[in-house]
C-alpha cells in the first residue's frame, strides 16, 4: 500500500451485503465479474440509493429482489451485521450494513444464476473460506458472520495500514437472547 493519499480525502459509500441460505445450508453467493472484488466471491449486494434517502432495509430488500429475482417481505430480513472499512485498497471507506434472511430460500425462487454482475452460485457454509473471498471477508466478515448468524456484530475495520486491524465493538449472539 502506497502512502500517496489521504485517508481524509477518501470517498465514503454506504453499501448492504445480504446473506440468503437455502433449506441444505447453503450460501447463495455473487462469482463477481466487476469491480469491486472482480473475481472473487461476496454475497449479493450493492451501494444504498442516498440521493434518494433509500434506507439501508429497503436497499437489502431491493439489492435481494435485483441480483437474485427472490422477493423477501420488510419482515424477512434483519440486520445482522454492521462495518466500517476505512481505507478499502486506499480508495474509499466502506459503511455496509448486513443482512440475513431469516427463513430459507428455495433454490426455484432464485430468477437466474447469470446476472450482469456475475454468476450466483449456492455454496455449503462451511465451503465458503475454500472460494477466492477478499482477505477481508476471509479474515473477520466470514468468520462474524457464522460465529453471529441469528445475532448481531459491529466491527471496525482498518485497511489504511498493513496488515489491517479490526476491532468489534458490539456483539451478541442468537444464544444470548
Amino acid at each position: 500500500m502506497t502512502d500517496n493519499y489521504s485517508i481524509e480525502t477518501l470517498p465514503y459509500k454506504i453499501a448492504v451485503l445480504c446473506y440468503l441460505y437455502d433449506t441444505d445450508n447453503r450460501l447463495l453467493l455473487l462469482h463477481r465479474n466487476k469491480e469491486p472484488n472482480r473475481g472473487n466471491y461476496s454475497p449479493i449486494g450493492g451501494k444504498l440509493e442516498a440521493a434518494m434517502g433509500e434506507s439501508p432495509h429497503t436497499c437489502a430488500i431491493r439489492e435481494i429482489q435485483e441480483e437474485s429475482g427472490v422477493l423477501v417481505l420488510p419482515n424477512d430480513i434483519r440486520l445482522s451485521g454492521m462495518l466500517a472499512e476505512t481505507a478499502f485498497e486506499g480508495e474509499t471507506h466502506w459503511l455496509i450494513f448486513l443482512y440475513e434472511v431469516t427463513r430459507p430460500i428455495d433454490v426455484s425462487e432464485v430468477t437466474s444464476m447469470e446476472i450482469d454482475e456475475g454468476s450466483l452460485e449456492w455454496v455449503a457454509v462451511d465451503n465458503v473460506e475454500s472460494k477466492n473471498i477478499p482477505n477481508t471477508d476471509r479474515e473477520i466478515i466470514w468468520p462474524l458472520v457464522k460465529q453471529h448468524r441469528g445475532g448481531f456484530f459491529a466491527v471496525d475495520i482498518d485497511c489504511s495500514k498493513m496488515p489491517f486491524t479490526w476491532e468489534v465493538k458490539e456483539e451478541w449472539k442468537a444464544t444470548d437472547v
